[in-house]
Formats: structure tokens, C-alpha cells, sequence
């Protein structure tokens, strides 16, 4: 009974997975100490994600928000001009390019083609973020930003897991800064409590804000976002479970 029990379970795991896919953004495009930055609405993809490039033109050449991808090193400008680098200045362990979401004027997207079993990312902060956060320094004579993050100060990444429709039916929540604590390495966080879904939302929230929402820089770093996709499990696979498990519980009343 234990090989067939074995037997079953192989088939399952078998049935419910496929290969794994990261998105390194290193299969993407870029001059050295460049960004993508198309002032038009796009998608771009990376392993088996695509990430949604929102654009409004409100003149300037302004506005963006969504994702965008980046090989940008500067660590310590401060500022709105410095959007794109992230405050290890550069990918997982020293990769070149490497992801920049801004989740501002809309949730930040990424969609799957099938449901998918999102194993986890790497996480940082963006250099703007992470010298507002860390000095209050925004990079304006008079800083819009609060001073430096205290105790009971807080910047939060929420990832909300998505169905076919489109709609959240998971969620969880990456600490970019409690108090003092200010990320600024590249945090692994496990996302396998999501699910099974079709794509992720991100949106941030912190302790500081003004009358027209958050006044922290709402930017975050994003690598090696790791995928399994998955597959239906076959019904001849769930009847026989079924029916191995139903023996088994026959063999243990004997």
C-alpha cells in the first residue's frame, strides 16, 4: 500500500507542475547605465512574466507607472531624476539589469499566460526611495518627504495574487522599511502562499502622507521573479488518488 500511496503521489506532483521560469530581465535589451522608459503603454516579458507598462502624457514627457526594467548603478543621487537604480546598485548577485516598479497612479501588473505557482522574487528599494526614507531627502531644497523614518514609521510592498477574472484572491505583505529598518540589500521572499494564480498586483502604503496620498516615493526593485506554471490536474488522476486513498483508509480500520 505505501509504493502505491508513493506511486499516486508522483503522478500528482507530476500532473500539477511544470518547469520552472525566472524572470532575470537579463534576456532583456540595454546600453550600459540605461533604462527602458518608451513614452507609450506596453508590455514587456521576462521568463514566463509579463509586466505592464502604464504611460500618461502630462506633458514633459511625464508620466509613467507600472514596470520597467533597468541596469542603472548610482546609489547615491537623491531624487525624482534618480528613479530608476535600485540601492544595490545593481541585480541579484551582480547581474546587470534588474526591475523597477512604480506602483503610483495604479496597481503595478504582472501577468501569466496559464495559473501559475509563484515561488517568490527578490525584493529592494529604489535609490529615491531609500535616501527619502533613510535622510528625508527627496532631492528638493525643501524636501516634501518626511525626515527619516522613526519608530512606528513604515513602508509596505502588498502583493495581491490574482484569478482569470482578474480579481485578488491572495495577499501578502513585504516590509520595505519598519522605523530605521530600511532594506537596502536583495530581500528573497517566499510567495508560494498566493496559489495558483493568473497575476500579481502591487500596490505600497506607508506612515507617511499628505492630502494627496502617500509622500513617500512609491518605487520598489524587483529580480528574479520565480515561476512554476500550472497544469490541470487530469481527472484519471483524481480518480485514482481517490481510490488509493480510499483503500488505504480500508487497510488502516483492519
Amino acid at each position: 500500500m505505501k509504493t502505491k500511496l508513493l506511486t499516486a503521489t508522483a503522478l500528482l506532483s507530476v500532473s500539477i507542475s511544470a518547469q520552472s521560469a525566472i524572470a532575470t530581465f537579463d534576456d532583456l535589451t540595454l546600453a550600459p547605465e540605461s533604462f527602458f522608459a518608451p513614452q507609450t503603454a506596453t508590455t514587456f516579458s521576462s521568463g514566463d512574466a509579463s509586466f505592464v507598462h502604464n504611460y500618461n502624457d502630462f506633458g514633459g514627457g511625464c508620466c509613467w507607472n507600472g514596470f520597467t526594467y533597468s541596469n542603472t548603478t548610482d546609489t547615491t543621487t537623491a531624487g525624482f531624476a534618480n528613479q530608476y537604480s535600485a540601492i544595490t546598485g545593481a541585480g541579484v548577485n551582480g547581474s546587470a539589469n534588474y526591475g523597477v516598479s512604480n506602483p503610483g497612479f495604479t496597481p503595478s501588473r504582472v501577468d501569466f499566460t496559464a495559473a501559475t505557482f509563484v515561488n517568490g522574487a527578490y525584493f529592494t528599494n529604489t535609490t529615491y526611495t531609500f535616501l527619502a526614507v533613510r535622510d528625508g531627502n527627496d532631492g528638493n531644497a525643501t524636501p516634501f518627504v518626511k525626515g527619516p523614518f522613526t519608530t512606528g514609521d513604515f513602508l509596505t510592498l502588498t502583493v495581491n495574487g490574482l484569478d482569470a477574472s482578474g480579481s485578488a484572491v491572495s495577499t501578502l505583505d513585504i516590509s520595505l522599511a519598519s522605523g530605521a529598518n530600511i532594506l537596502d540589500s536583495w530581500l528573497w521572499s517566499d510567495m508560494s502562499s498566493l496559489g495558483a494564480v493568473y497575476g500579481l498586483e502591487f500596490t505600497m502604503s506607508s506612515s507617511d502622507n499628505g492630502s494627496f496620498g502617500m509622500n513617500t516615493p512609491a518605487y520598489f526593485a524587483i529580480d528574479d521573479l520565480t515561476t512554476v506554471s500550472a497544469v490541470p490536474v487530469p481527472a484519471a488522476v483524481w480518480l485514482f488518488l481517490s481510490g488509493i486513498i480510499g483503500l488505504a483508509g480500508v487497510a488502516r480500520k483492519r
